[in-house]
């Protein structure tokens, strides 16, 4: 055979190895970091429903969880698999399904989940809702406290603002801190001053909620002490246990408040 028709190794650039090395590893990296399970915190806030037990792809992961109850332990979290999962409630009475939802969670990602809604068909033919919020927690700079509202209250308005007022307070000031917050909806992390305790003023903050576009009635006016500077908080609207539905009477005076970084 001529020496021109022989097979000879087909020799490449060294810049394009390396590229052809690096996007092997990256693809590498990105299949490893699929697989990698995401985090969650349930918190039950079905105003009309009991005791909860909860499983994710059939494996029970929270168990017992009351109205306003939140698993695992503040600030902790649940690992689940990452990707389309199927999060299922039973009542612990008697082992009857609750809702079943499907859900899709990022690799790497935490997230609050909140049951809400109604058992029973509610107000607008509402029934049980499953919001499945991503936190993304941030590090407050020196000397700065981060707040964020989760509308959870199916009874309240649907669209609320908030004020969010260091103490002393006697009421609502402008600027609205959060506006026209939808409920299923939940806010951007903002950011204050960290008000701490002192000889004529109260600590913290006074949180008001009032309907969107108007200062009055208040419904919710809660004072909150982070207790220190640097920590993260957010603040879930809900309903009150098996409350009236037509709004916004059912509606708790009170958060539910969860520690996100302390």
């Amino acid at each position: 055979m001529s020496r021109w028709l022989k097979a000879r190794p087909l020799a490449l650039p060294l810049t394009l190895l390396l590229t052809l090395a690096l996007a092997a590893l990256s693809l590498f990296a990105a299949g490893c970091g699929s697989n990698a399970p995401a985090q969650i915190r349930f918190v039950h806030a079905i105003q009309d429903e009991g005791i909860l037990n909860v499983d994710v792809n059939g494996t029970p992961e929270f168990t017992e969880i009351s109205f306003l109850g939140v698993g695992p332990n503040q600030p902790g979290y649940t690992s689940v698999p990452s990707g389309s999962d199927t999060i299922e409630g039973f009542l612990a009475s008697n082992n009857s399904a609750a809702f079943t939802y499907s859900a899709g969670w990022s690799s790497g990602t935490a997230y609050t989940v909140v049951a809400t809604g109604f058992s029973q068909t509610g107000v607008n033919g509402s029934n049980v809702v499953l919001l499945s919020i991503p936190d993304d927690i941030p590090t407050p700079q020196a000397g700065y406290v981060e707040f964020r509202l989760i509308h959870a209250s199916p009874s309240g308005p649907p669209l609320v603002d908030v004020y969010i007022d260091l103490n002393p307070s006697s009421g609502p000031e402008l600027p609205v801190t959060i506006k026209s917050l939808a409920y299923t909806q939940a806010s951007s992390y903002v950011q204050f001053a960290f008000n701490p305790n002192n000889a004529t003023n109260p600590p913290g903050y006074t949180v008001y909620v009032t309907p969107s576009g108007s200062m009055t009635p208040v419904y919710i006016a809660e004072q909150i002490n982070p207790g220190a500077a640097g920590e993260a908080r957010t603040l879930v609207l809900t309903d009150v246990k098996n409350g009236t539905q037509p709004p916004p009477s059912g509606m708790s005076s009170t958060f539910l408040e969860l520690s996100d970084l302390n």
